[in-house]
């Protein structure tokens, strides 16, 4: 990528600054490698468009571009929110829900992966306000359970009881508030909840706040 103009444009694109910011750059030598290794300020430049990121979130932030209060993006590099594409997250989870989100550019991967026909299972660790009380796992794995203001049943999920009052659901569609719901369903209340799982992925080795690149191989296993 020899050309000066088309260069700046693909580093724009990536959300290092606008094409003149990127032009100026070139010129002060901030761009180096040209091909086929191009860094900017001597580090490797961001993946092109395709871009999946997993986020170990933590309570208090909002899955929104535009919400009040403070926004998950606040946790990535900020010439992240400047690419083209747009990095969007794949799905929410509620501001006091913590865990596993992915974020990618990729619209069509986006629009794949919350698709309830991915059947990509989501696993939530609940702890509950009251303890559990037996009848839980079998309701949710009926299939026949219909939450209030829905006209047609959850699919089948399955609960794991680890404690009293802990259990671990895990879920193949992505309702609003779903886990929440199905314990209130149930006669009980989550008082925490965590994202532990997002089909193949989990945030082993990832802090709370943290995020990372998924590699090509995560991406294609998360596309099946």
């Amino acid at each position: 990528m020899k050309d000066t103009r088309a260069l700046a444009k693909y580093l724009a694109g990536l959300g290092y600054g606008s094409r003149r910011e990127m032009e100026a750059a070139i010129r002060r030598g901030r761009v180096s490698g040209w091909e086929p290794d191009i860094r900017f300020d001597g580090e490797p430049l961001d993946p092109p468009p395709g871009l999946v990121v997993m986020l170990n979130k933590p309570a208090g932030f909002t899955c929104s571009h535009a919400d009040q209060g403070r926004l998950v993006y606040e946790l990535l590099p900020p010439r992240f929110q400047k690419r083209d594409p747009k990095l969007s997250s794949v799905g929410r989870l509620d501001a006091e829900t913590t865990g596993l989100i992915l974020f990618t550019d990729d619209g069509a991967l986006l629009h794949r992966l919350i698709s309830p026909k991915s059947n990509l299972p989501k696993t939530y660790e609940a702890t509950l306000a009251r303890p559990l009380e037996g009848h839980e796992a079998g309701l949710f794995a009926s299939g026949t359970l219909v939450l209030r203001g829905e006209e047609k049943p959850c699919l089948p999920g399955e609960l794991d009881v680890t404690g009293e009052r802990t259990a671990r659901l895990t879920l193949t569609e992505g309702k609003y508030h779903q886990v929440r719901r199905m314990f209130a369903a149930a006669g009980n209340h989550v008082e925490a909840l965590h994202r532990a799982a997002f089909g193949p992925l989990t945030l082993e080795g990832l802090t709370e706040g943290s995020w990372r690149l998924l590699s090509a191989q995560e991406v294609a296993l998360l596309k099946g």
